[in-house]
């Protein structure tokens, strides 16, 4: 048998990915790891210990895949970065200066635990979920 160690990557396509990788560096702070050819039309972000591909929807990888994503017809439900801190009134804070709409905060469960988490979304409509070190608290 094989053991999941965590999340690798996940790939997100979109019709303009400059707007996206500006998301995920500087509200985020992911960082651009590696660049293909603007023909190929794939850059991968670093995430932690895992990365965010994106890719250009009218390049020949992105062609690969079909139409574009849209509002109403999402290629997935959500994904979750697991944050290092997680100070609620500064995160709250930092996604309004970038005008970042997010949900409530809440207690949710995940690969590592139950902790605090909120939902955003990216420019593509993509749903992020943020979410705190596990809470160390039992769940009744």
């Amino acid at each position: 048998m094989y053991q999941i160690l965590g999340l690798d990557h996940l790939v997100l396509r979109s019709e303009n990915p400059a707007r996206l990788v500006a998301f995920y560096r500087d509200v985020l702070g992911c960082t651009v790891e590696r660049e293909s050819s603007p023909a190929f039309g794939l850059i991968q972000l670093r995430a932690g210990s895992s990365l965010i591909d994106i890719v250009e929807i009218n390049s020949e990888l992105g062609r690969s895949g079909g139409d574009a994503p849209r509002q109403t017809g999402h290629n997935m439900d959500h994904f979750c970065l697991r944050l290092a801190e997680f100070n609620e009134e500064e995160l709250r804070q930092h996604l309004s200066a970038h005008g970042i709409k997010a949900s409530q905060f809440g207690r949710r469960y995940g690969a590592t635990g139950f902790g605090q988490s909120i939902y955003i979304d990216d420019p593509d409509g993509n749903t992020v979920e943020l979410k705190a070190p596990v809470d160390n608290e039992t769940d009744d």
